[in-house]
């Protein structure tokens, strides 16, 4: 098939997929199962533009491989992490906003969320449309990239998870393995694994659009970092942790790096006398 086939049939199967997310929240008025179906369906366009494109054998593979355990996981963590709990936060609060008109904003807000979808998708669809094969080099720094990127972020999830599960941690803030270093370490991980499709194609000399998979990573960190990821949730922990204000001042907010020490009211006392 064509790309711009390929393009099409994914970005319907993806609306519609999302529709049926919207029909679920209106039912249970609960729209944070939307996160895992986006999470499973963009890991669909993957294996679809694998399994349809006409790019070299190794990129397929690659493209479906990759990007369909990568949905597959996440999927899977969203599922475990919404499915019959309370609406999100920051689903709440856009209910509370919207009042009469949750409804419909909601299903467009989702559709929204398709677009953001398919924009990422750019990452699946070049090297899965090219037909420059990899060179070894590139595919094995891209696999070492997933890797990282798929066990790291899994590695932040299942922390996060033991903490919270623990009842004696109930309103206390997680700074255990990942979350010492980085404020949202399974974003940063996020980031990380749409970079391995960059480094399969960039790495391969004369790929078609190579330049446009900078794209992707790109966009879900501004996405994460200024949008929709870490202001709507540091706002609800800012709120609802007291703690999280000091962890917010000496821990690094994506990428994980040592935490800082937090001046002693002493020395920044002396600090503001001697001035």
């Amino acid at each position: 098939m064509s790309i711009a086939v390929v393009t099409a049939i994914a970005f319907v199967g993806m609306s519609l997929a999302l529709s049926a997310a919207w029909v679920y929240q209106w039912r249970t008025q609960n729209a944070g199962m939307v996160d895992p179906v986006w999470a499973g369906a963009l890991g669909g366009v993957a294996v679809l533009a694998a399994c349809a494109s006409t790019g070299a054998p190794l990129n397929r593979m690659f493209v479906g491989v990759a990007g369909g355990l990568w949905g597959l996981r996440l999927a899977v963590h969203l599922w475990r992490r919404n499915y019959g709990k309370p609406e999100d936060a920051r689903y709440r609060k856009f209910r509370e906003q919207w009042a009469e008109a949750a409804g419909r904003n909601l299903f467009w807000f989702f559709q929204l969320q398709g677009v953001i979808a398919m924009l990422l998708a750019i990452a699946f669809f070049v090297p899965a449309f090219s037909p420059k094969p990899p060179s070894l080099v590139a595919i094995a720094i891209a696999a070492l990239i997933w890797l990282a990127a798929v066990a790291g972020e899994a590695s932040a999830d299942r922390q996060l998870r033991r903490f919270a599960a623990d009842s004696q941690h109930r309103g206390q803030v997680c700074q255990t393995g990942w979350w010492r270093y980085s404020r949202h370490p399974n974003y940063f991980f996020e980031c990380l694994h749409w970079c391995a499709y960059s480094a399969l194609v960039i790495g391969t000399p004369g790929t078609p659009g190579a330049w446009l998979t900078l794209f992707p990573p790109l966009l879900m960190a501004w996405l994460l970092l200024k949008v929709s990821g870490i202001p709507l949730l540091e706002a609800h922990l800012m709120q609802s942790r007291p703690a999280y204000r000091t962890y917010r001042q000496t821990t690094s907010v994506l990428i994980p790096w040592p935490p800082k020490k937090v001046a002693s009211s002493s020395s920044a006392s002396s600090s503001s006398s001697s001035s």
